[in-house]
């Protein structure tokens, strides 16, 4: 992970590591891994289909201004499956991961759907969070454009071999550096007993309406947010264009863009060492 890191341009002065965290709610065991780090605590959401580990990169670069914390949603990662992906269910999920960990505010990192799910948070208990940061998520965005990803997600099945997962995923996207992409797989799969790979996640699709939803309300729910928010957008993003994000930034009271050109809608793998900088600009500076 170190040898990665360095060779995305990301600084690391300490490679401990992290601690796996596991807590319950309402029946559902819940699992993240906690960076450690000096500063503020800030907790990290991954995507849909995604895992905290999404997050190494990221939360290696932020130790020493921030105490970082990356969690798995229910149904994805180490944690468990449900019957209940409601947005406000997982983030009181969020909530109970603060309470587990004994924070009274928190900063908030979220991306793509992991940033409707901190956006409501932010919302619904404001004296929890300190700062909210969204990554390459706003309303507007272009559903269809990730039409060939939800295919791939959707046809993960059980392996005998990472590597095969590893090509089927540069086929979809030739242009990803096949280091990053090794290491993402790898982080989805867990053992199988009688050997082989199957995937960690919950197989059942999202309900994608439900989420559009969600999205297209986002601003409603951030006009409402008393704590400073910052956007980031891949300047390669075909999900979210720089026309919707600057919308949505122009309607949030304490809103501020940051764009990373050399990234995607995955700006947090793409390129970590901008979003490192981005965040800690972010939560270092005084509100305004």
């Amino acid at each position: 992970m170190t040898e990665l890191a360095a060779s995305l341009g990301v600084s690391t002065h300490d490679s401990t590591p992290p601690r796996e965290i596991r807590f319950s709610r309402a029946g559902c065991r819940l699992h993240g891994f906690d960076w450690g780090g000096t500063g503020s605590p800030v907790l990290l959401i991954h995507g849909g289909g995604l895992t905290a580990h999404t997050w190494d990169f990221v939360c290696l670069g932020l130790r020493g201004v921030a105490r970082s914390v990356a969690l798995d949603l229910r149904g994805h990662g180490d944690s468990d499956w449900s019957d209940d992906y409601r947005i406000d269910t997982m983030a009181a999920d969020v909530v109970a991961a603060v309470d587990h960990l004994g924070f009274e505010r928190v900063g908030l990192v979220g991306m793509s759907l992991g940033g409707v799910i901190a956006a409501h948070v932010a919302d619904v208990w404001p004296d929890r969070v300190e700062r909210l940061a969204l990554v390459d998520v706003a309303p507007g965005v272009d559903y269809e454009s990730t039409r060939h990803v939800r295919a791939f997600m959707a046809a993960l099945g059980p392996v005998r071999d990472i590597e095969t997962v590893v090509e089927a995923a540069m086929r979809v996207n030739p242009k990803a550096d096949r280091a990053g992409v090794a290491y993402r797989m790898s982080t989805l799969f867990r053992r199988a007993p009688e050997g082989g790979w199957v995937p960690k996640g919950d197989p059942r699709p999202p309900d994608f309406p439900v989420i559009l939803a969600a999205i297209d309300r986002l601003a409603d729910r951030l006009n409402r947010v008393p704590a400073p928010v910052l956007l980031v957008r891949g300047g390669r993003s075909r999900v979210l264009s720089q026309a919707a994000a600057e919308r949505l930034v122009e309607q949030v009271p304490d809103g501020e863009l940051v764009v990373v050109p050399d990234a995607g809608h995955n700006v947090q793998e793409d390129d970590p060492a901008a979003l490192i900088g981005a965040l800690r600009t972010f939560l270092t500076r005084r509100p305004s």
